[in-house]
């Protein structure tokens, strides 16, 4: 399985010693790494009658590299271990391996190592590597009064596509917010403009952009308002929306997995091209410490995803 894993695959220029060894060795042009880890468990993150096993792949790459791109840092290296069942047909193995790879490298990266073991369940465990290329770590706990919020990306898509699957409803003219589900679409260069651009904060959007921007104002002692005026529904959204009869700004608000960037910056000139303001930072919201508002009220309601919540 290794070895089809690695056949023929070509390694960036960062990498100096690739998968084969017993560990991997990449370069960081600075002396430091950013890395993060994630990991996906079949029927909790994704499942196989929903998804193929190459966009599957390619959304456990996507989530982990959105994370190194929040930081403001070019991804240079993946490390991959899966757990399967011992009966796993080689097409899935095979699938998520390609699906991987593509990621990678669209993140403009590549899988550098990692580990294969069996297990019960399909269990997939992403830890990535990047390089700040010289350029301090964008932070969460940046983000001062007064600076604008923006965001970069899809916000409410995938939020939309997995309502779609579990209503099991009409998919016709829906495969954008499906194909968002299945397979996120990270702006990972867009983290490298807004650390270039001066941004004060920056987070990916993987449990929602409320939660996620809680996140954010709790780090950095702030509240965020958020001004639904500046909030565009997109066509596909709001045909899905009419399709199950819901109000799609709450997909936009709360739905994570789309792993957009939402970033704070201290006014509109550093705002990059591509980047869009949705609000501003303001005082903590009430002496209860509630931080985030849409439209001057606290939103009622989930805010996003919890890992622990029951099923």
């Amino acid at each position: 399985m290794i070895a089809r894993a690695i056949a023929d695959r070509v390694q960036p220029p960062s990498t100096i010693v690739g998968p084969g060894d017993d560990a991997a060795v990449v370069s960081a042009s600075d002396g430091r790494i950013a890395a993060s880890t994630d990991m996906l468990v079949h029927g909790r993150h994704f499942r196989l009658d929903w998804s193929s096993p190459i966009q599957i792949g390619r959304k456990a790459i996507a989530q982990n590299g959105a994370d190194i791109a929040a930081m403001g840092a070019q991804c240079s290296g993946f490390l991959v271990s899966l757990g399967c069942p011992a009966d796993t047909p080689v097409s899935v193995t095979d699938g998520l391996n390609e699906g991987m790879w593509l990621e990678a490298v669209a993140a403009g990266s590549a899988i550098v190592g990692g580990d294969v073991v069996q297990s019960k369940e399909l269990v997939i465990s992403i830890t990535a590597l990047g390089d700040l290329q010289g350029r301090a770590p964008v932070l969460r706990s940046g983000a001062r009064v007064g600076d604008l919020i923006a965001f970069a990306g899809r916000l409410g898509w995938s939020a939309a596509g997995l309502a779609l699957l579990l209503a099991d409803a009409r998919r016709t003219g829906h495969e954008g917010v499906l194909d968002a589900h299945r397979v996120p679409v990270p702006p990972y260069r867009s983290g490298i403009e807004a650390a270039e651009a001066g941004a004060t904060s920056l987070t990916d959007v993987s449990d929602g952009l409320l939660s996620d921007l809680g996140h954010i104002a709790e780090a950095s002692g702030v509240g965020m308002a958020v001004d639904p005026d500046l909030l565009d529904v997109p066509a596909e959204l709001h045909s899905a929306a009419q399709e199950l009869g819901v109000d799609p700004v709450n997909w936009i608000l709360t739905g994570g997995e789309d792993h957009a960037l939402v970033g704070t910056f201290p006014d509109r000139s550093a705002v990059p091209s591509g980047w869009s303001v949705i609000g501003r930072v303001e005082h903590v919201v009430d002496e209860r410490g509630r931080r985030v508002t849409v439209g001057g009220r606290v939103h009622s309601g989930r805010s996003g995803w919890t890992s622990f919540e029951g099923e």
